[in-house]
């Protein structure tokens, strides 16, 4: 009997560990993508404060560039580093650099290329240690579950991240900016120890099968035999490229959204500092938490019902609630809490989807070189978005009203090239068909 299969057979007596992989994960990706990227947007209207006040006194249009201009300039590294190295090492990388990144929004000199270059550090660091790792760790500990398993990892970005949205606004009570900023930063050294001693990147090196099977399934000996498609070959698919506009529209709507929400309340009449710091705790709070049911709910759902038609309603739903925070005013703030728990859940389930259609239309083997080049065109969505509204605010007539219409728009675009995509068993033929 060979060595490896006699391997598997001992090792099917021992507890499957892939629980453990999830709530590691849960806690990593967490502390790696949720915690910065939802509570750095705090801090923008402190860095457009004058000088006098400890700020930089720079513009809105300013402060906005540094994550676009920083995202193009590293597209490249998500397709040349992904495929080349373990995702548990690409954790512990990624969260030093972004822990470096807070380091440096805290000690800038004011110089607008230290900040956008600070920029760069920090995406490089997400590339690396948010969701691609993340998606592919789940991905190989699970194939019959692996909706759910993504669901609750992917909760971990909302729990984490709405512990920095508390923590965040309460610092600042005592202390200055750039001090809780330090404290921020360090904090995400925490996945460190997780990352090092408790992530596995595949079962097979606990000696063990995907979903705790005890002998290797046809499909999953098909699959993991497959080869990864060339990235010409992924690039040459109309799926690949209705998945990437899709993505991109939806996730650079919620970006536009995130970045500019306590700017957007501020333009709506809470002029004052601690006001509007209290609405933008309650509001990405209450987000944060109603997207833990988005993930849960939708990945409940995605292993039971199309994917394609929950990923279709989902976008639909983030796109039809955007205008409902042109309502949340100092007079009507219960508004807030209507438009954050339902714009909350379509935006959590809308990030884990991604992945699953991924590995739906092109497969499991080839999730990785996919996901290297729609996670650099989304992130351009995310973070150009911002820029853009923040143009388009000062432009038109309306100021931020006119601006959240058109970032409505082109939520709905992104619904409609989700719409246009094949279902399964299209995706299934289209995978054996050449570009």
């Amino acid at each position: 009997m060979p060595a490896d299969v006699q391997s598997s057979k001992e090792s099917s007596k021992e507890k499957f560990y892939g629980p453990w992989v999830i709530a590691s994960c849960f806690l990593t990706f967490g502390l790696s993508t949720g915690f910065p990227y939802y509570n750095i947007v705090f801090f923008y209207d402190y860095f457009s404060k004058p000088v006098a006040e400890q700020g930089y006194g720079w513009s809105i249009p300013e402060i906005t560039l540094g994550f676009p201009l920083a995202a193009l300039l590293t597209l490249w590294v998500g397709p040349l580093v992904v495929p080349r190295f373990s995702p548990r090492k690409m954790i512990i990388v990624g969260t030093g650099l972004t822990c470096l990144a807070f380091q440096g929004f805290a000690m800038m000199d004011g110089s607008l290329i230290t900040y956008y270059g600070v920029w760069i550090l920090y995406v490089v660091g997400y590339i690396i240690s948010g969701p691609i790792p993340h998606q592919i760790i789940i991905s190989n500990w699970y194939r019959q579950k692996r909706g759910r398993a993504m669901g609750v990892t992917y909760v971990g970005v909302a729990v984490i991240a709405s512990i920095g949205s508390y923590i965040a606004p309460e610092l600042v009570k005592g202390m200055d900016y750039k001090t809780t900023l330090q404290i921020m930063g360090a904090f995400l050294l925490l996945a460190w120890p997780v990352a090092f001693f408790l992530i596995s990147d595949h079962p097979s090196e606990k000696g063990q099968l995907p979903d705790g099977e005890q002998t290797e399934s046809e499909a999953v000996a098909r699959e993991a035999a497959e080869a990864p498609k060339k990235f010409s070959d992924l690039l040459g698919r109309k799926t690949f490229w209705l998945l990437l506009v899709g993505s991109a529209c939806s996730i650079g709507a919620i970006g536009a959204v995130n970045a500019h929400m306590k700017l957007i309340f501020g333009d709506q009449g809470f002029v004052d500092q601690e006001a509007r710091n209290a609405i933008w705790q309650v509001a990405s709070m209450c987000m944060l938490w109603a997207s833990i049911f988005g993930r849960l709910g939708v990945g409940w759902a995605a292993d039971r019902f199309s994917r394609k038609r929950v990923m279709l309603l989902t976008y639909v739903l983030v796109a039809g609630t955007i205008p409902l925070l042109l309502l949340v005013t100092p007079d009507q703030t219960y508004f807030v809490y209507i438009f954050a728990l339902l714009f909350g859940f379509g935006m959590g389930a809308d990030y884990m989807l991604i992945p699953l259609m991924a590995a739906d239309q092109f497969g499991l083997t080839s999730l990785g070189r996919a996901m290297s080049l729609i996670l650099p065109g989304d992130t351009i969505g995310q973070t150009w978005f911002p820029r853009w509204l923040a143009q388009l605010k000062g432009a038109v007539a309306g100021g931020y009203g006119t601006a959240l219409w058109a970032v409505f728009g082109v939520a709905m675009i992104g619904a409609t090239a989700i719409g246009l995509l094949p279902g399964q068993k299209g995706a299934d033929k289209a995978s054996g068909e050449a570009g």
